[in-house]
């Protein structure tokens, strides 16, 4: 694996107004990330489903068009300043392969994440949410179906299932389907998400926390880093964090994707580049004082 001759990151994970539950323009995400000293950015908004299928958060399919031409249009705005590329958010939901794969082929897009939303109208009537324990058992199973499909370059939020019910979360009670899973996702060669959102959520944590980046860091998986933004403020929201996170699990790079093809930024670089820019930031606020 060759590293990328970069000096700053990227943030793999961010939405657009399509999805009916973000705010602000792709321009507006662009010039937060080089606020916030970042290399580039990879728009991935929430991919249209068949007709029917929880439409009030995704962009219907007669949107797709327009978002692609929205990124072209940030892409083009930002040339020679930031990196802007094209990716999507696609669910994954048993029998509808055939759907994303026919979707993944219509743009040249640079990163398809992929995502069980347990939270979906669709998925809790399908695998009765009513079973707790079978509830959970069965996100970890379709996590891992997730990345055997080959659909995906990386797989977004990979622990959001401690969000259901989050009082009850107990990480130890799910290790051994969470490792079954695990390594099916390291056989199948997906990459996967560091999603620093997950401070914001039920259960206030990383997607995925400190154990599980452990777990994965034993089985190789490489991880993206993404904010999920849904405003412009978050993007590169706690990346000190998430790359001091991911060192402490034992990783020593971090992923990007470039034309669906995977990169690696050592994390010292990663991790220099922000500091500088931080620093940067101070000392220019303490001049205009």
């Amino acid at each position: 694996m060759e590293f990328m001759p970069v000096r700053a990151l990227f943030d793999s994970h961010m939405h657009t107004p399509l999805c009916k539950h973000a705010h602000g323009e792709p321009e507006d995400y662009a010039a937060r990330a080089l606020e916030q000293g970042l290399q580039g950015i990879i728009f991935t908004c929430h991919s249209p489903m068949p007709a029917g299928f929880w439409p009030q958060v995704r962009m219907s399919e007669a949107e797709f068009d327009v978002y692609v031409a929205m990124v072209d249009r940030c892409h083009d705005a930002f040339v020679g300043e930031l990196e802007v590329r094209l990716g999507i958010e696609s669910d994954y939901f048993p029998g509808y392969e055939g759907w994303i794969e026919k979707l993944h082929q219509r743009a040249e897009f640079h990163h398809c994440l992929g995502s069980v939303h347990w939270q979906g109208p669709e998925y809790g009537a399908k695998f009765n949410l009513q079973d707790e324990t079978a509830f959970r058992k069965i996100y970890w199973d379709n996590l891992a179906a997730s990345a055997e499909t080959g659909l995906f370059d990386t797989l977004a939020h990979p622990d959001l299932i401690k969000n259901y019910r989050a009082a009850t979360w107990c990480f130890e009670v799910c290790r051994d389907d969470l490792a079954a899973a695990l390594d099916r996702i390291a056989q199948a060669g997906v990459a996967m998400e560091l999603n620093t959102s997950g401070l914001h959520k039920k259960f206030s944590e990383m997607n995925p926390g400190p154990q599980m980046l452990r777990m994965m860091s034993e089985r190789n998986i490489p991880v993206v880093i993404g904010s999920d933004s849904h405003v412009a403020r978050r993007v590169g929201e706690g990346f000190v964090i998430a790359l001091e996170s991911l060192r402490d699990a034992g990783y020593t790079a971090v992923s990007v994707f470039k034309k669906r093809k995977r990169s690696e930024i050592p994390i010292s670089m990663a991790l220099a580049s922000l500091l500088l820019r931080a620093g940067e930031s101070i000392q220019q606020s303490a001049s205009l004082t």
